[in-house]
């Protein structure tokens, strides 16, 4: 049986302020899931998180799809996503089980027999246009305009999260780089569960979930969301919690939240909101799930998140 003689951990893209234009760059549209590493390997396939978990038995009818490619040997990275109905992949809906999970491919890291980490991207492009065809569960990266400017006013007005750019003579480098660069249209990123709140008025559970991110090793509180729960997420999320509470706060600074109950920081939330206050507290956030897919430690104040 034919084998991938690697695994890798995935490319990263690194965060930048405004959209730009260069030459020989292409845009694509960024997409709201999990990062997913697909290999191939005759009939044997295997879906891998970009924490080495292994997600081929949770996404069977995306391993399936991609055991029918007709190449024998892939090695592929892209995103797990649910599209809500104006066909925007949508965190929650993956999360929360609701909507047919598809394989969004934008790279190819074997294929064709041969290793192509080292080609530049346009060859690697190339490779997968020409090995994976769009299904109902395994479809292409949307290329958007080739001018960054416009690329991401077509992302501002459908909605999506924002763009990813690629220098097409970029290789394939495990880790952050400069040569995979992101602009979001929506602030959207993963903060640490440090505590809870007490429920109030008709809400059960808990009211609130503290919020933090790591400055120099310490977890540091950026705020509380209370918003984005429904009565089976409030019910399941407190018994993960109640499994994880401590007497002392996680924070190195005050959350200032009288009565709260504190955990231990081992949970990862995806949250949206609007902006960050000049205190340095998240404003308007809204929770869209839990993330399995990265470590706490990973979760890092005002740095650049990964795709």
């Amino acid at each position: 049986m034919p084998k991938i003689p690697f695994r890798v951990s995935p490319m990263l893209a690194m965060l930048v302020d405004k959209p730009f234009s260069r030459s020989h760059w292409a845009f694509e549209e960024k997409y709201d899931g999990v990062r997913i590493l697909a290999y191939k390997e005759g009939a044997d396939v295997s879906l891998v998180s970009r924490n080495a978990l292994d997600r081929t038995g949770r996404f069977s009818e995306i391993a399936a799809a991609i055991r029918k490619l007709g190449s024998t040997t892939l090695a592929l990275d892209g995103e797990v996503v649910v599209f809500d109905s104006r066909n925007v992949s949508r965190f929650q809906l993956l999360q929360q089980s609701k909507g047919h999970p598809q394989y969004v491919v934008f790279d190819c890291l074997y294929g064709k027999g041969r290793d192509l980490r080292n080609e530049p991207l346009s060859v690697r492009r190339a490779v997968l246009e020409d090995s994976v065809r769009s299904s109902a569960s395994v479809i292409l990266a949307a290329r958007l305009d080739g001018d960054g400017r416009k690329a991401f006013q077509t992302a501002k007005l459908r909605g999506l999260e924002g763009i990813i750019a690629k220098n097409l003579d970029s290789r394939y480098v495990e880790g952050r780089s400069s040569q995979w660069l992101k602009v979001k249209v929506h602030q959207e990123d993963e903060f640490v569960i440090g505590g809870f709140t007490k429920p109030s008025g008709a809400r059960h559970y808990f009211g609130a979930l503290l919020l933090g991110a790591y400055i120099n090793g310490e977890l540091h509180y950026v705020g509380k969301v209370g918003t984005g729960f429904d009565e089976e997420t409030l019910a399941s999320l407190h018994r993960r919690l109640q499994a994880l509470m401590q007497a002392k706060s996680p924070f190195a600074s005050d959350s200032r939240e009288r009565g709260a109950t504190f955990v231990k920081p081992q949970l990862v939330a995806q949250i949206s909101y609007g902006e960050v206050t000049e205190e340095g507290k998240l404003r308007h956030p809204v929770f869209l799930g839990l993330r399995d897919d990265k470590s706490p430690k990973e979760i890092l104040w005002r740095s650049a998140k990964s795709q």
